[in-house]
C-alpha cells in the first residue's frame, strides 16, 4: 500500500453504505453523506437450523 493512500483517502468524499442500522443511516444523510441503504436480515431469521434446512432446499 502507498505511504500517501491514507491521505489521500481522507480527503475524498465519504460515500456510505449502510446495512440494517437505519438510525446510522439516517444520521448520516441528516449531514448530507450520500448513503445507499441496503435491507438485509440474516437467513431464516438467524436460527442456524432454519438456514440449514432452507439451504438444502436450493440444492
Amino acid at each position: 500500500m502507498s505511504q500517501n493512500r491514507p491521505k489521500t483517502l481522507l480527503k475524498t468524499p465519504l460515500k456510505v453504505v449502510n446495512v440494517g442500522l437505519d438510525g446510522f443511516s439516517d444520521d448520516l444523510a441528516r449531514q448530507k453523506v450520500p448513503v445507499v441503504r441496503v435491507q438485509w436480515s440474516p437467513p431464516a431469521g438467524g436460527k442456524p437450523d432454519l438456514a440449514r434446512l432452507l439451504s438444502k432446499l436450493g440444492a
